[in-house]
């Protein structure tokens, strides 16, 4: 697999399809030289690289109907409605280990993209450089505008990092691959809507002028970028793994069994590929 990257798109609860196409590759045992990921594909991408199969599932359908994973209660008290300490600390440290010693031995090079809040710009990390500082980033990379709070690292600022880069194609291709399976979490001919509301960002974040620009800016970002991906996979640089059904999973979805179906999906989407991938991968 040298030269292939695998670019994982995030989607908030969404990712749990992205869990379902992962479960499959670590059953094939393929565990691509190259993972980059934003926000929940960063999330799904660190169980993938500790080779934890299922481990995915277990954090996201398992503890949804957990008011400390996913509620109003957290954003009134905490400002994020994802209970960050919740998922970061205490279900990696206490409830569903995470297998620290094999995400940090794996050669696996992981680049995980942030936003910066006053420049706009994207900001990426990789694992060999964080190190123990690792999971803060992917927090980072997964603290949405306006139901979280954003990550401060290095004297930068840090929310969501699918806001600016959300299909991080780009950097994967500048970091060396040549080609690329790119795991989408919405379906084939979406596209994004125009974010209408700079008033209620400016005023939201009035000291952040780059994330303001960057949210107004998403839609078009977004979907040029989903114009790129789709010219890369009718060139054959790219595998595109997508929905093969309509989506119907929210962004902070918390029914078990809307999440179940989408992370069964994912799954039958990467077998039903899998031969195809095999023989273009390994060819």
């Amino acid at each position: 697999m040298e030269g292939v990257g695998l670019v994982l798109e995030g989607g908030g609860m969404r990712g749990v399809y992205t869990a379902g196409v992962l479960e499959y590759f670590m059953e094939q045992d393929w565990y691509f030289p190259y993972v980059i990921g934003v926000s929940a594909g960063a999330c799904n991408a660190a169980s993938y690289i500790s080779k934890q199969p299922g481990r995915n599932k277990k954090v996201t359908i398992g503890y949804v109907g957990d008011t400390r994973y996913l509620s109003y209660r957290n954003l009134l008290r905490h400002r994020s409605i994802f209970g960050m300490d919740f998922i970061f600390n205490i279900i990696p440290n206490q409830l569903v280990p995470f297998d620290f010693d094999t995400f940090f031995a794996s050669p696996q090079q992981f680049v995980i993209g942030t936003t910066d809040a006053h420049s706009g710009e994207p900001v990426y990390y990789t694992k060999h450089q964080l190190n123990e500082q690792t999971m803060p980033i992917v927090q980072a990379s997964s603290s949405l505008p306006f139901v979280s709070t954003p990550i401060h690292y290095e004297g930068r600022t840090l929310f969501d990092g699918g806001l600016v880069d959300p299909i991080p194609i780009e950097r994967s291709i500048a970091d060396g691959n040549t080609k690329h399976v790119i795991v989408l979490t919405k379906e084939a001919g979406y596209r994004k809507s125009p974010f209408k509301q700079r008033w209620l960002a400016k005023s939201f974040y009035p000291q952040y002028d780059g994330l303001v620009n960057v949210l107004v800016n998403r839609s078009a970002i977004y979907n040029r970028t989903l114009e790129n991906v789709e010219q890369m996979e009718r060139e054959g640089s790219a595998i595109v793994i997508r929905p093969s059904s309509k989506v119907v999973v929210g962004r902070m979805e918390k029914d078990p069994s809307k999440l179940e179906a989408l992370y069964r999906l994912g799954y039958e989407d990467a077998k039903r590929l899998g031969p195809h991938m095999k023989e273009w991968l390994f060819a």
